[in-house]
């Protein structure tokens, strides 16, 4: 059996790392008092409060739940190398492979997270799907695109509602929009903005030829109070119908679905996968607010490129990413220049090779995680993370290791 010491002793370090980037003293001391406003009986009187109160404890018990699992983790991978050396065992080997490369990738994780400092960052994400140039197979890859998002959340342990679809004239949707829940569903997904490239042998070609098909994905943090967003009744147009989803006979046989038209922007939001009316136009207006704010946020960056003097790409809304499937397979970020082969693997919602290849390689992995013998990590060239995060920014050595920045990350 391999000596593992320089792995454990890279893994201490980025323990040690971790406590400073979550501030897990910070933790520690905040903890106890948040509990003890979570329990006073008149917490719910002021709902608001009692949300903020409940929600930031919850994300300090997670915090502390992760850090301190990878600290027993390490400890308990450490003992069990000391035993098999002292005992000469080597059928623990394997075991103990797995578990530096389980840790590794839980730590990729942890580090990728703590790059997310963005306002919205933590929020959960009103996603919307929208097929493009390309007729049938257009829709076809709306409709995959949809999948893959949906088994990705499923992968990361997010909540997914689907809030509405719009079947194709032909085949698969014509567009889609549902929520992804779960803190940092925004960070997570907030990069994958953008026009989707496919490239495939057209199954709706009787000629059996090569067709490129585009789908538009557009991400927006769900904000559920948005109060500084004032909706005046002449701007609002609120139609009813008939909805189309599950739920029941109440939900299918009456108007309960509702679909809101902000007449100055044009923006629409709908809603049809609640049980009633009321409820529908209360999402559909949480959707809408939401929206209204992130074009408030997009008109005050417009401004402040204006006055830096910021030069917009020409080839902005064009894709971010083609997904080629004949003649060849692969997947490539075109911001990135990063690709895989493994096309079947990134359709099913597989694609935290991007994110653990990201932080990983950053690290001296050859491979994340697993890149040294037997799918071991191999010993760290990089200091810490503030290499990663230069990495991150300035890009320097991602060309040199040739995987993908934030922007292709989940």
């Amino acid at each position: 059996m391999r000596d593992v010491s320089d792995d454990i002793s890279a893994l201490r370090k980025r323990l040690d790392e971790a406590a400073t980037y979550l501030k897990v003293d910070e933790l520690r001391a905040r903890q106890p008092q948040l509990e003890t406003e979570a329990s006073r009986p008149d917490l719910w009187d002021d709902a608001d409060l009692a949300r903020k109160i409940t929600g930031e404890l919850s994300s300090v018990n997670d915090d502390l739940e992760k850090y301190d699992s990878l600290g027993e983790r390490i400890d308990d991978v450490e003992t069990l190398a000391e035993l098999a050396r002292e005992e000469g065992d080597d059928s623990v080997a394997a075991e103990i492979e797995s578990a530096l490369e389980a840790l590794a990738s839980d730590f990729g994780d942890l580090e990728l997270r703590s790059l997310f400092t963005g306002e919205h960052d933590e929020l959960d994400v009103i996603a919307e799907i929208q097929a493009g140039e390309g007729g049938a197979d257009s829709q076809d890859w709306a409709n995959m695109l949809l999948r893959m998002y949906l088994r990705w959340a499923e992968r990361k342990g997010l909540d997914t509602e689907l809030e509405n679809v719009s079947p194709g004239s032909e085949a698969g949707i014509s567009s889609a929009s549902f929520l992804v829940k779960g803190r940092y569903a925004y960070g997570l997904m907030r990069s994958e903005h953008g026009v989707h490239r496919l490239v495939r042998m057209s199954p709706f070609n009787a000629q059996g030829k090569r067709q490129t098909a585009f789908a538009a994905l557009k991400v927006t943090p769900f904000l559920e109070d948005v109060p500084d967003i004032v909706i005046e009744d002449k701007d609002l147009r609120v139609d009813t119908y008939r909805s189309s989803g599950a739920g029941g006979q109440h939900v299918n046989v009456t108007d309960s679905a509702v679909r809101l038209t902000h007449i100055p922007t044009g923006i629409v939001t709908t809603c049809q996968n609640q049980r009633s009316q009321h409820q529908n136009k209360d999402k559909a207006m949480q959707y809408l607010k939401a929206k209204l704010a992130e074009v408030q946020r997009e008109e005050r960056q417009a401004e402040l490129d204006a006055i830096r003097g910021v030069q917009h790409s020409v080839g902005f809304g064009s894709q971010i990413r083609s997904y080629v499937m004949q003649p060849y397979q692969m997947v490539k970020d075109l911001r990135t220049e990063h690709e895989t082969g493994n096309v079947d693997g990134v359709l099913d919602g597989n694609l935290a090779f991007s994110s653990s290849l990201a932080v990983s390689a950053q690290r001296g992995y050859d491979q994340a995680p697993g890149g040294g013998v037997g799918g071991a990590p191999t010993p760290s060239k990089i200091n810490g993370l503030s290499d990663v995060r230069a990495a991150f920014f300035f890009g320097a050595p991602y060309r040199q290791h040739h995987v993908p920045i934030m922007s292709m990350t989940f």
